[in-house]
């Protein structure tokens, strides 16, 4: 994470916004070491779609939100383990990886436990129960592991061992007294007292020293059904080796066990960590397999996710979560909004008609090839925000520079092409309110008022009055649930160079900004081509100085 980098446009992106934000991804991954993904805050709109067919370029990964997740942290990726397994190896699978903790999972890969390096101490500081090999359900295959033991003879047919533990270090006659059915007993080289424990019906006899039964004694052990194996362990350590034989599942975590998902929040599970008694947490899927293991050690990471802003510096306008987030540069040509940062970063804002324009610059100063799908990108990004250079934004730099993308990206009628790339976005009759409204909406707090514009250039203008009512349904609904105080639609004519307002919430404030009669809520207004410079502040002055 520490080297990835997000370059992000607005929310509900326009032509400008996506095409400034892979070009300048593209430009950053020729001037840095990092990597640099552009993503989207929304769908894009049909002159977008256009373009980037157009030039063969793959459209941007969604993201919708930039918030800090479980996947962004650091976590373990060392296969869980599976719950048959031995304590010992246990032991030894948590020193060569150097972990204390992992997730336990059954044969499908579904958690069924949680292992800590406090649980695998149990076997010696808990109180064991007298048949604890038959309750931990201790194969033969883990026994023979743990104490490396040579195998004279196995009962296949006894799964687990049912007696109590204990070392046949005594007196003959006491061995015969204390002796139970079923034990599992570990003795010396000693085949009198071999002779007795078979008498007496164990079911595991251990030979310690390396020693092993003699011939005529092993056959009266098969007999009876004893399983009889040999270590080169003394009684000592092979009887403290064989607690280590028990499976990790009779010790391992599984009552109430805390598991997260890695598209979880950061800031949701930090109190859910802090309330519990364990200190690492398995990330699972939908289906509870596992991915990875992380502990609250990874809450102690300051990293953020970086990124880049194009084409705006508004809380309002950029994705969920920013306040979370590392903003390290912003490339932009409109007003200077209300996005801080607690330190210096690159921030480049130049009064020309499109955030591409400022892009293609970048690469000129610094003498880099720009290829032909990039050319394109940045070429289409200028004629959509300039309004094909009618916009009264638009300065001879634009112009200058879109001409020069037009050539590298073979393009030898400007005119041509960007009426192609108005069809594809101008008939009102293929598209829904939701898309008229939405395809380039912004928001902006202007004074002590919450204010949402949406435009859409179209040369079908007339079309209009048929979806009227549906809009204005839809714009009141909008604008009472998200508490809006005025709600503009501009469609813009760029042919007749002129925009048709239609309006809700505070009319009287369009009316006198404007200068204009609203009626049955829009307005036509002529000489009207851009949001940035002749409405946004023109309601800003408006509702300042008022």
């Amino acid at each position: 994470m520490k080297d990835l980098v997000y370059v992000s446009g607005h929310r509900n992106p326009d032509a400008d916004s996506i095409c400034s934000a892979i070009s300048y991804a593209a430009f950053k991954n020729l001037t840095s070491s990092k990597k640099y993904v552009p993503i989207r805050l929304g769908e894009i709109n049909a002159e977008t779609k256009f373009i980037l067919d157009y030039f063969n370029v793959q459209e941007p990964e969604l993201m919708e939100s930039i918030k800090l997740r479980v996947s962004d942290l650091e976590c373990s990726t060392i296969p869980p383990l599976k719950p048959n397994i031995s304590i010992a190896k246990a032991a030894d699978y948590f020193e060569e990886n150097g972990i204390g903790y992992s997730a336990v999972v059954d044969d499908e890969n579904k958690l069924c436990g949680l292992l800590t390096a406090s649980n695998l101490n149990k076997v010696y500081t808990d109180d064991l129960e007298e048949n604890i090999l038959f309750n931990s359900k201790t194969t033969i295959e883990n026994i023979i592991e743990t104490l490396n033991a040579k195998v004279q003879y196995i009962n296949k047919e006894v799964k687990y061992f049912p007696g109590k533990i204990w070392i046949a270090a005594m007196r003959i006659q006491n061995i015969r007294k204390y002796t139970n059915p079923g034990d599992i007993v570990i003795i010396g080289d000693r085949d009198y007292v071999a002779e007795t424990l078979i008498e007496k019906g164990v079911s595991l006899i251990i030979l310690t020293g390396g020693a092993l039964m003699s011939e005529d004694i092993l056959k009266t052990a098969i007999e009876k059904g004893i399983t009889v194996i040999s270590t080169n362990c003394d009684s000592l350590l092979a009887s403290r080796l064989l607690l280590l034989s028990i499976p990790i599942s009779y010790v391992m975590a599984t009552d109430n066990l805390v598991s997260f998902e890695a598209d979880d929040l950061v800031k949701d599970i930090k109190n859910i960590m802090i309330k519990t008694r364990y200190r690492a947490f398995p990330i699972v899927d939908e289906s509870n397999n596992v991915l990875g293991i992380i502990s609250r050690y990874s809450l102690l990471s300051k990293d953020k996710k970086k990124l880049i802003q194009v084409d705006h510096n508004e809380y309002a306008q950029s994705i969920d979560g920013v306040e979370e987030a590392e903003i390290i540069e912003v490339i932009d040509h409109h007003r200077v909004a209300d996005i801080q940062t607690s330190y210096p970063i690159f921030f480049r804002n130049e009064p020309v008609g499109s955030t591409s324009t400022i892009v293609a610059e970048m690469f000129l100063e610094r003498g880099i090839d720009i290829d032909k799908p990039i050319a394109g990108l940045l070429m289409s990004g200028i004629l959509s925000d300039t309004l094909l250079f009618k916009s009264p934004t638009c300065t001879s730099i634009d112009i200058d520079i879109c001409r020069k993308l037009a050539a590298l990206a073979g393009v030898e009628d400007i005119n041509a092409y960007a009426f192609e790339m108005q069809k594809a976005t101008t008939k009102l009759s293929d598209k829904s309110v939701d898309e008229i409204f939405n395809s380039d909406f912004k928001e902006f707090k202007i004074d002590k008022l919450r204010v949402g514009i949406g435009q859409m250039n179209t040369l079908d203008i007339d079309s209009f009055s048929k979806r009227k009512e549906e809009m204005l349904k839809y714009m009141g609904n909008k604008q009472k649930n998200e508490h809006f105080d005025i709600l503009l639609l501009v469609l813009t004519d760029i042919i007749d160079e002129g925009s048709l307002f239609v309006a809700t919430g505070m009319l009287e404030v369009v009316e006198e900004a404007f200068n204009v009669k609203i009626v049955d809520n829009e307005v036509y207004v002529p000489g009207i081509l851009s949001r940035k410079k002749q409405i946004v502040p023109v309601l800003s002055k408006y509702l300042i100085e008022d």
